[in-house]
């Protein structure tokens, strides 16, 4: 997924620690941000990023003039994203973090194991 094309603009990105259940889709992500972590999920200056249990499958939420956008990336097998593991916790990263998401992962852990393709 590019997230600069979701995140571009944005004045705060949020990554949601710990899973997220992703049986959740707009309204449940939307109260998920308003309720659990006290943040306003109309604004259109904030992205909002949620990981499965599996750490498998991101989501990205957010609002923009007129509706939601919601942008879902999922890993081929035996790939996985480097997550934080606190429930409660959001964390309010860069952009460039984010970029460096994919390669690098949060904390400077590698994004997701490597994918060996089978012959």
């Amino acid at each position: 997924m590019n997230l600069n094309l979701i995140t571009q603009g944005a004045e705060h990105i949020y990554l949601a620690c710990g899973p997220t259940d992703f049986r959740k889709q707009i309204e449940g992500l939307a109260a998920l941000v308003s309720l659990r972590y006290h943040l306003d999920p109309y604004s259109p200056a904030c992205v909002f990023l949620f990981c499965n249990r599996k750490k498998n499958c991101l989501k990205a939420l957010r609002f923009d003039k007129d509706g939601f956008l919601l942008a879902t990336k999922k890993l081929l097998p035996d790939m996985v994203f480097q997550w934080p593991k606190s429930k409660e916790e959001i964390r309010d990263i860069t952009s460039q973090q984010v970029r460096l998401s994919v390669g690098q992962g949060i904390g400077g852990n590698p994004a997701y194991l490597p994918f060996k393709v089978p012959a």
